[in-house]
């Protein structure tokens, strides 16, 4: 399926760019992950029923939508933007008219992502480039406060990684897991790729996964 039809197998809409001209120097313009680039992702990197997903920057919703469609699991979205949030309720809502029985639920929290407070329950976050790696690491800081608090394995998932993330993770608790090329697309750009890092729990001695 290409975008278009992909959107509408979901019953949502979230093609397209926008860019935020009068917007902190910080945040970056709205682009949602391929489809093509989420495939290829999910095909390695499988998701189990209590996982729960945190997209930073969400825009109009399509990563959150995805897994909980593909995985039937829980997912949510952290948008700063009122626009792009409010898209993103109204895909909800007719996402949510054509998959009524999916377990799982997906909501929506409009606020910035350094203030979004981490759940207990969050385990996987996945930022596409969404802010400046000033903004990462404070989401980072939260994300490892949280474990402190609730014992975990968290993973993190970067698509299209930049330098300055892969710099900065390197001077945290988080190690490198695994690498995901998108096949097509990565032979045009070496930058269509996934790097997945996880802090790993342990308790007693063992890992906890």
């Amino acid at each position: 399926m290409n975008e278009k039809e992909y959107d509408r197998s979901l019953g949502i809409k979230t093609i397209g760019m926008r860019e935020w001209y009068t917007q902190s120097a910080h945040y970056n313009r709205y682009e949602a992950s391929p489809y093509e680039a989420l495939d290829a992702l999910f095909d390695e990197y499988e998701l189990g029923k209590s996982d729960v997903v945190v997209d930073f920057g969400c825009g109009k919703g399509r990563l959150p939508f995805y897994v909980h469609n593909r995985f039937h699991i829980s997912s949510k979205g952290i948008e700063m933007n009122p626009q792009m949030y409010q898209e993103a309720l109204e895909n909800q809502a007719s996402y949510m008219q054509k998959n009524k029985q999916k377990e799982g639920f997906i909501e929506f929290e409009m606020c910035l992502a350094e203030e979004y407070e981490v759940e207990p329950t969050d385990n996987l976050f996945y930022f596409f480039n969404p802010f400046s790696v000033q903004i990462f690491s404070k989401v980072i800081d939260n994300i490892l406060l949280s474990v402190d608090k609730k014992n975990r394995s968290v993973d993190l998932i970067l698509y299209y990684p930049t330098m300055e993330y892969i710099e900065y993770l390197e001077t945290t608790p988080f190690e490198f897991l695994n690498e995901v090329k998108v096949p097509r697309m990565y032979e045009v750009n070496d930058n269509e790729r996934f790097l997945i890092f996880r802090y790993e729990a342990l308790e007693d001695g063992q890992f906890i996964r």
